[in-house]
């Protein structure tokens, strides 16, 4: 009973100490967001408080190693443009089919257009956007990690994106409110975060986190901590 005891316990400790990991990739093929540096600290700092790994790369040839498997979750943090070749996509698509998660930050949409598996998985495309402004949020879920801390409506300041081929199976945790800013296309449904189970894996996107001042914001990087747990189904 006692070596069972001795077991058992050895066995919780190595759960509890058990470290997340996470890939930040923010590579980038278009424009440059000048806040991925600074969203690569906050995430790290994030990780450094609540218990998961952070690894930085912009090497795409990443996706090629058989260490990927060792990632938990793959953040894109404001990809942009063909960041990934077709051997480099087959094995990231093998990593969401094979249990992996998947994070996108912003520019995430506006990234492999051309790839019609990565459209459904990261659940709509950028078209366009207007000035930075104030805007009002709602929030929709009000049970998500992510989005439980957020009053409603969210006041917040940022670039607002408009998308295109918005997937209708995504799960919306927050739209904007067209009303309280000017330059939105998408009408009374403008999602703006959103997460969904896919192909094997899960994915969560927020299109907030332009600015740099985003990524110290409390209620944003509680946002964004929140989208992390999720994916890494905390």
């Amino acid at each position: 009973m006692k070596a069972i005891l001795i077991v058992v316990l050895v066995f919780f400790t190595l759960a509890c100490n058990a470290t997340d990991h996470v890939l930040v990739f923010p590579k980038t093929e278009g424009f440059r967001h000048k806040s991925i540096e600074t969203g690569v600290k906050a995430i790290e700092v994030l990780g450094a408080d609540n218990n998961f790994k952070v690894t930085h790369s912009e090497d795409s040839k990443v996706f090629l190693s058989k260490k990927l498997k060792k990632y938990d979750l793959i953040i894109f943090l404001s990809t942009t443009g063909d960041i990934l070749n077709s051997e480099e996509e087959a094995a990231f698509k093998k990593y969401i089919n094979n249990g992996g998660s998947f994070l996108g930050i912003h520019a995430a949409t506006d990234t492999e257009f051309e790839w019609e598996w990565y459209g459904k998985l990261v659940g709509a495309y950028f078209v366009s956007h207007p000035k930075q402004a104030q805007a009002s949020i709602e929030v929709k879920d009000k049970n998500h990690e992510a989005t439980k801390h957020l009053p409603s409506p969210w006041s917040h300041y940022d670039e607002w994106y408009n998308f295109k081929s918005i997937s209708s199976d995504i799960h919306v945790l927050l739209t904007l409110d067209e009303s309280s800013y000017t330059g939105g296309e998408n009408g009374e449904f403008h999602p703006i975060a959103w997460c969904q189970e896919f192909d094997g894996g899960r994915m969560f996107y927020t299109g907030l986190g332009h600015t740099v001042e985003s990524y110290s914001n409390p209620e944003f990087r509680a946002h964004l901590l929140g989208g992390i747990l999720y994916c890494l189904d905390k």
